[in-house]
């Protein structure tokens, strides 16, 4: 038995729902996954560090990968802009590796059309006060952005049937547990393997 091309893990969900924290516990606990770093427009927060959260980058050179179409999937929210670049991403499918990206879901959208044979899982929260709470929580935003992230991810979770999954993100281990077992049996899936058969000695 061998296995196909590598394997393509899409997390997103609403703003605030925990994706980021998610995704960098299941990759403390749980080696053998390439994470996507994508490329962002906003000011990095603090903690934050350049090639490891986002690739930080001005308007102005956003736009001219965009023109060179060196992302997989971009896309603006709330004023910044972000990418997945594309040249890493299909350097580790063709490594036969499995590659997990955290993005939004006008990305997932992008992506899922250019790799329908992708695994998406949605992220959600455990109620809607438990999202506004990690919002404001964060203490980096004004207001006036945690409404507008707030009533968009009320019309986000109408997006819900376009995935393969979801996991409500109330306890933060329960949940990497639940997408450590999706990656893993999706690995395991007849679909991504093929069976190759000798005859005779």
């Amino acid at each position: 038995m061998t296995s196909s091309k590598g394997m393509l893990v899409v997390v997103s969900g609403p703003a605030g729902v925990g994706k980021g924290t998610l995704c960098r516990a299941l990759f403390a606990q749980w080696s053998g996954l390439e994470y996507s770093v994508s490329v962002t427009t906003r000011k990095p927060r603090p903690g934050e560090t350049e090639g490891k959260e986002y690739y930080f980058r001005t308007p102005e050179e956003f736009f001219k990968m965009i023109e060179k179409n060196e992302f997989l999937e971009w896309a603006e929210f709330c004023g910044n802009y972000y990418g997945t670049p594309k040249f890493h991403v299909e350097k580790i499918l063709q490594e036969n590796k499995t590659i997990l990206l955290e993005i939004d879901i006008q990305g997932a959208k992008q992506v899922k059309k250019q790799y329908p044979e992708g695994v998406f899982i949605f992220i959600v929260p455990p109620s809607y006060e438990a999202l506004a709470e990690r919002l404001r929580g964060r203490g980096t935003e004004p207001e006036d952005v945690i409404r507008q992230r707030l009533d968009k991810a009320i019309q986000e979770l109408k997006n819900i049937s376009d995935y393969d999954y979801v996991i409500e993100n109330d306890e933060i281990q329960t949940a990497v547990e639940k997408l450590k077992s999706i990656i893993i049996a999706e690995q395991c899936s007849v679909k991504r393997k093929s069976l190759f058969f000798k005859e005779g000695p």
